[in-house]
C-alpha cells in the first residue's frame, strides 16, 4: 500500500510539474484566452475597451512625424435634453461632436479620458474600405468584379472560391458564418479564440468551407469577409495593412497619437475590428469623409470612392439598415447620411448636409436589444437637428 502511495505521489508530482511547465510555456496564450472569455464582463468591459493592448498581441499604426492636424474649438453647443438619458442607457464612454469641422462638444464617462485609445470593433471595417479605395485608385486591382482568389490564391478550394471583391465589400460572399457574439460556439467567438491563442486569421479564413447561397445573391453580415478584403490588399500590394493604413490614411489625417491594431500570431492585423484610436481621431476620419475624402488640404481618399462606398448597393432586406462598401446607411437615409458601426456601441456618424460628425464609443452590453441601433440613429439625428 505504501508503494502504491509513493507511486501515486510521484505521478501527481509529475503532473503538477508538467502542468506548471505547460503554463509557463503557454502563459501568454492562456492569459489572452482568459481575457477573451472575460472581455465583455460587466465589471471589466469599460477598462478592457480602453486597454486592449494589455491583453492581446498588437502593432502600432504609426502616425508619422507630422504635426497634429487642427481641430478648431467651436462654440460649445448645448445638446438635446434627451442626450443625458441616452448616454446613461447606452453606457457611452466618449462623445465627440463636430459641426462644420469645429469641435462643439466633447465628453467622457465612466472614468475614461480623452487620451484613451478605444477599440473600434467593426468601425475598423470602414477604415479598411477607405484604404481599399486608395489602393484601387493606385491601380493595384483590375476590377471590383475580380475574384478574390486572384489576389489571395490560398483561398482557392474553400468557401471564398468564386466570390468577387465586390461580393466581400458588400457582405454578400454567401459564406456560412455565425456572427452571434452571445453564442460561445459561434464562428465570431471561435475566431476570437484563434486571435487569443496566437493562431492565424488567414488560416481561419482558408478553413471555411461552407456557403449558404451563391456569391453576390444575398446580403448577410459576415465579418470574416472584411479579413478577406485585407488578404486581397496584401496580395495586390505585397505590403501589410498596418503600414499601408499608416501611410495612406493615418498620417495624412494628422492623428494625435498612433493607433494600434490587435494582431494574430503572425503579426497580421485584425482588420475587421481590431483598430484602437482616440475618439477625437475617429472624428477626424469622419470629417474627412464628410469632406468627400479631402482633409487638411489633401485628397486623402478619392472622392469617387467616398461617393460609391457610402450609398446603398448591397442587397439588404426591406426594413433593415442599408449597406454599401463596409459603410452603413439608415433604412430611410437622407442624402449624405451614413455611418460606421461597431458592436457594443461604437459609431462614426456623418451627416453631410448638416455638416455634422459624431464619434461615439460605448460599452453597451445591451447593444443587441431590439431597436437600439434605430434609437442611436434617432439620437444622432436629434443632435444634428439641434445644431442647425
Amino acid at each position: 500500500m505504501r508503494t502504491f502511495g509513493k507511486w501515486l505521489g510521484r505521478i501527481l508530482l509529475v503532473l503538477i510539474i508538467t502542468a506548471a511547465a505547460l503554463y509557463v510555456w503557454k502563459r501568454e496564450e492562456i492569459t489572452r484566452l482568459m481575457a477573451v472569455n472575460t472581455l465583455f464582463s460587466e465589471d471589466k468591459i469599460v477598462t478592457n475597451f480602453s486597454n486592449m493592448n494589455a491583453a492581446f498581441l498588437t502593432r502600432d499604426v504609426p502616425r508619422g512625424d507630422g504635426p497634429v492636424s487642427d481641430l478648431p474649438q467651436g462654440e460649445t453647443a448645448p445638446l438635446p435634453a434627451s442626450t443625458a438619458d441616452w448616454v446613461e442607457d447606452r453606457s457611452v464612454t466618449a462623445l465627440v461632436v463636430l459641426k462644420d469641422g469645429q469641435l462643439v462638444h466633447e465628453s467622457y464617462y465612466k472614468g475614461t479620458t480623452p487620451e484613451d485609445r478605444r477599440i473600434s470593433w467593426s468601425v475598423a471595417k470602414s477604415y479598411l474600405s477607405a484604404l481599399f479605395g486608395v489602393i484601387m485608385a493606385e491601380g493595384h486591382f483590375d476590377s471590383l468584379d475580380d475574384p478574390v482568389t486572384k489576389y489571395a490564391p490560398s483561398l482557392k478550394g474553400g468557401a471564398y472560391d468564386g466570390a468577387s471583391i465586390r461580393d466581400v465589400l458588400q457582405m454578400s460572399s454567401g459564406v456560412t458564418f455565425n456572427e452571434d457574439y452571445l453564442d460561445f460556439h459561434s464562428d465570431i467567438n471561435r475566431m476570437g479564440r484563434v486571435i487569443a491563442l496566437g493562431g492565424t486569421m488567414d488560416g481561419f479564413a482558408e478553413g471555411l468551407s461552407e456557403t449558404f447561397t451563391a456569391p453576390g445573391s444575398q446580403w448577410q453580415y459576415v465579418s470574416i469577409d472584411t479579413h478577406v478584403i485585407g488578404m486581397v490588399i496584401r496580395g495586390a500590394t505585397g505590403r501589410d495593412v498596418a503600414s499601408l493604413l499608416s501611410e495612406k490614411i493615418i498620417q495624412p489625417l494628422g492623428y494625435e497619437v498612433s493607433p494600434y491594431y490587435i494582431t494574430d500570431g503572425v503579426d497580421v492585423a485584425f482588420v475587421l475590428g481590431g483598430l484602437n484610436i482616440r475618439t477625437r481621431d475617429y472624428a477626424r476620419f469622419g470629417q474627412m469623409f464628410l469632406q468627400n475624402g479631402a482633409y487638411n488640404g489633401q485628397q486623402v481618399v478619392p472622392a469617387e470612392w467616398v461617393a460609391e462606398s457610402t450609398v446603398p448597393s448591397a442587397r439588404t432586406q426591406p426594413g433593415e439598415l442599408q449597406y454599401g462598401y463596409q459603410w452603413w446607411m439608415p433604412k430611410d437615409a437622407r442624402d449624405g447620411e451614413f455611418f460606421g458601426i461597431g458592436v457594443y456601441g461604437q459609431y462614426i456618424y456623418i451627416n453631410r448636409p448638416a455638416g455634422i460628425v459624431i464619434a461615439v464609443n460605448s460599452a453597451d452590453r445591451q447593444f443587441k436589444s431590439g431597436g437600439v441601433t434605430t434609437r442611436n440613429i434617432a439620437q444622432f439625428r436629434e443632435i444634428a437637428d439641434s445644431l442647425q
